[in-house]
């Protein structure tokens, strides 16, 4: 991956960081030198504190008194509270969506990520099938209108794409049947279904858990 000089710079090495953890380029339990990554990257070494504080608070590093940063480890049970988080986390926003939505064009961004999820499926295409997971908890936002919601959703998804990325090929055979799920809870969000929501996503991130538990048991 090329590194390119950013605006924000500390975020930008923090994304910079954060994609080789997730692709598994850094080992859980792994140091990260302040040192290397300065040279590395040519940038200063408060930028790269920075990053690493933003790495911490993603859940992608522990930095630790004496022995400074390192790669967390994945273990199933991180897996499963992660997941049990994240459940309660996309009910609200599946919930604020159903409470939210006026006309049928407020759905159109649901509608159009559903129809890149059916393309990434019939290609195959399952790291743009995973991005376009997350693309829906986005797109529903705009509904919640809540920035601590938000803020906490983003600073857990780097963990999350991290535990998906090492069960992608398992998620393969199981893509048909995630679009199923989504297309019950468009379902459930167009008949404003709380209680359904709430089954369909608790299912997703049992499912999703399951696999990446199986990955980690694999590995």
């Amino acid at each position: 991956m090329t590194f390119k000089a950013p605006d924000s710079l500390a975020e930008q090495i923090a994304h910079h960081l954060a994609e080789r953890i997730i692709r598994g380029e850094m080992k859980p339990g792994e140091r990260i030198q302040e040192q290397k990554v300065t040279l590395a990257l040519n940038v200063s070494r408060g930028s790269v504190r920075e990053a690493l504080l933003i790495l911490e608070r993603r859940h992608l590093i522990a930095i630790l008194p004496r022995r400074g940063a390192h790669v967390t480890e994945l273990t199933p049970h991180k897996v499963q509270s992660l997941c049990t988080l994240m459940s309660e986390l996309y009910i609200l926003l599946g919930n604020a969506v159903a409470n939210g939505w006026q006309v049928q064009s407020d759905m159109a961004p649901f509608v159009q990520i559903q129809q890149r999820l059916t393309a990434s499926y019939e290609r195959g295409d399952i790291r743009s099938f995973v991005d376009d997971s997350f693309a829906v908890m986005r797109a529903a936002y705009p509904f919640a209108n809540n920035p601590y919601l938000q803020e906490t959703v983003e600073n857990l998804q780097p963990a999350m794409s991290r535990a998906y990325f090492l069960a992608l090929e398992q998620r393969k055979a199981e893509m048909s049947e995630f679009l199923e799920l989504f297309e019950r809870l468009l379902a459930a969000v167009l008949a404003r279904d709380l209680p359904q929501i709430r089954i369909v996503l608790t299912a997703y991130a049992q499912r999703s858990c399951d696999l990446v538990v199986s990955a980690l048991t694999v590995a």
